[in-house]
């Protein structure tokens, strides 16, 4: 079994190889984030706390730093 730290470094080590090979010079592995969580608010009709546990976000507050709010909402 490997360690959380072991694939967290293999994650990250394979996530650069991409971006090396693909000449991407300014994209961050929390670029992915900032954008999954966006489209989970824009694109489904999960509740916020159902995106936090998906994406690990450990506050509301943080958690809403990141997100849109969705259109139906505002009308």
């Amino acid at each position: 079994m490997h360690s959380s730290i072991e694939v967290g470094r293999a994650v990250n080590h394979a996530f650069l190889a991409v971006c090396r090979k693909a000449k991407l010079h300014d994209l961050h592995f929390h670029d992915l984030r900032y954008e999954a969580t966006s489209r989970f608010f824009e694109k489904t009709s999960l509740r916020d706390m159902q995106i936090a546990m998906i994406t690990a976000h450990r506050s509301m507050g943080m958690l809403k730093r990141y997100a849109h709010i969705r259109a139906e909402e505002l009308g």
